[in-house]
């Protein structure tokens, strides 16, 4: 959104001065003259100095699950009180903190205002609404309950929020103690250890293996430390370009699958999130083939979403959900299929799903908090395995000073 700054005349005739934001200079005007003002200019505002936005590309710009949600929810809640599209999306766009945000749906009103449906709008802009959203809004539109759609979506949106909250919440624990640990061993290398090597150099003797490898690790720390530092971020940067590519994603989304502790948890989320979205869309009256296509790309595993595309093709041709999920192996466990066989038969999947959807939130709730109680007294005797390797390390060769003196 720009700021522009302007002259208008008011009902009384005075001439005032200041500042608006807009998307363009017509959309300008029509604040001004929506508050009863006259324009006599308008022009683009160039901020300066500390006035000016910082813009950082992924950061500054970058639009959460959360704005969404909201965003979903008092639009449902506009609509559904007899607003229009394009008054309540001026509406939004206003109040909206997220500039980016904001920015986008100026966007949208200006397309609808052009002739376009607004899940036809809402698919220009990908990166915000992904193929998940615009399916539920044309559903919306198309039989004519688009609070209803709207107010699903941002159900949807919540639960899939809360699983990510519950997976980061398992996490950010131990990768924090994991941070520390790795701090403070490496302080130790850099700074205590050679003020032994000193004491040790005084001294004449065979020194314990440990300690040998204690003054390798930090004579390599010391001298090549911007070797380590380079290679640790050439390495974290590889990694991530090697997940971003189509195989690499895969890979390490079956392996994230067959992680020892983390895999259930990892699974289970899949699960509850397919189930949900499933629900919703179903609901929504979005077709079976595309409902499963929409899943398959916004499941966040590409096991899960292999495992759909194969159902899809499946039931394409005429087979039930429940078989082709049944021959996906380990992906969908027995219950799923059971229950998803079950709503099929009684024409209640939806409800179904939903069902499934909220059994394995509970089951990830359940996971999460034995997981933090688990892992915590693991990560105390981590950390005071690694510390306290360092120190015996160290004072091996005092064990044996009378010898080597």
């Amino acid at each position: 959104m720009t700021t522009y700054a302007y002259k208008a005349q008011d009902t009384r005739g005075k001439v005032k001065s200041g500042q608006v934001k807009a998307a363009s200079t017509a959309e300008a005007e029509r604040q001004l003259k929506g508050k009863g003002m006259q324009p006599i200019s308008i022009e683009e505002s160039v901020a300066t100095g500390l006035q000016a936005d910082i813009n950082i590309p992924g950061i500054t710009n970058r639009v959460a699950l959360k704005d969404i949600t909201v965003f979903s929810r008092q639009f449902a809640t506009m609509i559904n009180s007899g607003l229009s599209l394009l008054r309540a999306l001026a509406i939004l766009a206003e109040q909206t903190e997220n500039k980016t945000l904001s920015k986008t749906i100026l966007e949208v009103k200006s397309s609808v205002e052009q002739g376009h449906s607004l899940s036809q709008s809402m698919a220009q802009h990908p990166k915000i609404f992904n193929h998940l959203y615009v399916a539920m809004v044309r559903a919306g539109e198309t039989g004519g309950v688009l609070d209803d759609s709207l107010n699903r979506l941002a159900e949807t949106l919540e639960k899939q929020m809360y699983l990510k909250q519950k997976i980061k919440s398992a996490m950010m624990y131990p990768v924090a103690v994991l941070v520390l640990v790795i701090l403070i061993v490496a302080a130790m290398l850099i700074f205590i250890v050679p003020m032994f090597v000193d004491l040790y150099a005084d001294l004449e003797g065979e020194l314990p293996a440990m300690t040998k490898l204690l003054i390798g690790l930090s004579d390599v720390l010391v001298s090549f430390w911007y070797l380590v530092l380079g290679g640790t971020i050439g390495a974290y940067f590889g990694f991530r370009a090697w997940k971003g590519t189509d195989k690499g994603r895969r890979q390490w989304d079956r392996i994230k699958l067959k992680m020892p502790v983390f895999g259930k948890l990892v699974h289970k989320t899949a699960i509850a999130r397919f189930s949900h979205t499933l629900s919703g869309l179903i609901t929504t009256g979005v077709p079976i083939l595309q409902a499963m296509e929409i899943v398959g790309d916004t499941s966040g595993n590409a096991v899960v979403e292999d495992a759909l595309m194969a159902a899809k093709a499946s039931v394409s041709e005429g087979e039930s959900i429940a078989g082709p999920l049944a021959a996906a192996g380990t992906v969908f466990p027995p219950m799923v299929v059971q229950m998803v066989s079950v709503g099929e038969e009684t024409g209640a999947l939806d409800q179904m799903l939903e069902r499934i959807g909220t059994f394995y939130d509970q089951e990830v709730d359940a996971m999460v908090e034995g997981l933090t109680s688990l892992i915590e007294p693991i990560l105390i005797v981590f950390m005071g395995g690694a510390v306290g390797g360092i120190l015996v390390s160290l004072y091996l060769p005092m064990f044996n000073i009378v010898n080597l003196i």
